[in-house]
């Protein structure tokens, strides 16, 4: 059975704690909900990321200038 390098175990560690740390303080930061973001950043990478990035930058802002338009 192969074994598993134990930096590799802490770098995957502190990629998903920092990861975490962003997305709870970047959604509290622009009002989305920040436990969600938080919660899921520590479970996998790099799905959360790229989902809140999208969502927070570019749908976010597509549905506000819709709503303002069709007002």
């Amino acid at each position: 059975m192969n074994e598993v390098n134990p930096l590799l175990f802490i770098f995957i560690v502190c990629i998903l704690i920092a990861q975490s740390t962003f997305l709870f303080t970047d959604a509290r930061k622009r009002g989305h909900a920040k436990w969600f973001w938080g919660i899921w950043g520590m479970i996998q990478t790099p799905v959360p990321l790229l989902f809140y990035l999208l969502w927070s930058r570019v749908l976010k802002s597509y549905i506000q200038k819709r709503r303002e338009e069709n007002g």
